[in-house]
């Protein structure tokens, strides 16, 4: 063999390397579905959407049952090995019920801001989100966007280039940049509170300006809370805000605000929830709820008046 077909070998082998390099590099950058057994999979770091074992997820699991994961799952590579869960919490949970040991899922190679972004975005798609869940994922997402655009903590942008984390968190959600601040507010309740805003107990203006209390001042207001069986009005939550401020919030003041008589106290009539939730369907909604009531009322009430009538 002459030197020149020795070095057109020496090329050639060059060039099939390079491309099987390339080739095996584009290979690790597909997503790739896989089946993941579930033991392999661990949650996202403080979820903060809630996975409840309720009947729509019995609903889930007895279609995964029958069916199995319609739609795949997306998880990212831990370095220690396994999976980090990013999109498919429910799924997963339906799957462990449903008694399969594995899931389909997208293998996605992401930084930590990116499987933020992701996980939050993909589950803002439900259909039924509680206050607590939106607060916590708004400022998730909004503090993995200011890493990510590498601004400072204050979200101030330069004039004419960028904007600002918090609107851009904005245009990508149906809440407007305030609105988004105000959920982020709520993280600040004591975790007790926060669950009677997500219970509907306490309304959310009144929770963002309750959210402004010390933590000593918001254990105060639960314990007065509880024990009178009471919640703060918005007039009555911002009068405990600018006296919080003032320095001269305390249990005594809470008490007196709490159970000072409201402007539509006496017309206002409430059955607690815990009295009547047994005599309805878990699917029944509020609305159905109170109509069934009034539809119960209006059959007693003419009862009565034709038995007046005898």
């Amino acid at each position: 063999m002459g030197k020149s077909s020795v070095r057109d070998s020496v090329k050639l082998t060059s060039v099939d390397d390079l491309f099987s390099t390339e080739e095996s590099r584009a290979e690790q950058q597909r997503e790739k579905i896989m089946d993941i057994s579930l033991s392999e999979i661990s949650d996202f770091p403080n979820h903060p959407f809630k996975v409840n074992s309720d009947e729509a997820m019995l609903v889930i699991a007895d279609s995964v049952k029958k069916y199995g994961v319609m739609v795949p799952g997306l998880v990212r590579p831990k370095e220690g090995g396994g999976y980090e869960m990013v999109s498919g919490h429910r799924r997963k949970k339906a799957s462990e019920l449903a008694g399969r040991n594995t899931m389909p899922c997208i293998v996605r190679k992401m930084d930590d801001d990116e499987s933020t972004i992701a996980m939050v975005d993909s589950n803002l798609q439900r259909e039924i989100i509680t206050p607590s869940e939106k607060a916590f994922a708004y400022k998730m997402k909004l503090e993995a966007l200011k890493r990510k655009a590498g601004r400072p903590k204050e979200n101030v942008s330069q004039v004419g280039t960028q904007k600002r984390s918090d609107q851009i968190l904005a245009d990508q959600s149906d809440d407007s940049r305030n609105q988004i601040q105000r959920y982020i507010r709520l993280t600040n309740l004591a975790p007790a509170i926060l669950e009677m805003v997500d219970e509907k107990q306490i309304a959310f203006n009144p929770a963002v300006e309750l959210s402004y209390l010390a933590e000593n001042e918001q254990k105060d207001l639960l314990d007065t809370m509880q024990l009178e069986e009471c919640t703060p009005s918005l007039a009555q939550a911002q009068r405990m805000k600018k006296l919080s401020q003032d320095g001269r919030l305390n249990k005594d003041v809470i008490f007196s605000i709490l159970t000072e008589e409201k402007p539509n106290q006496k017309e206002k009539f409430t059955i607690r929830s815990e009295r009547v939730e047994r005599f309805f369907p878990s699917s029944f909604t509020e609305k159905q709820k109170e109509d069934l009531i009034v539809q119960l009322l209006e059959s007693w009430y003419k009862k009565r008046q034709r038995d007046q009538e005898r």
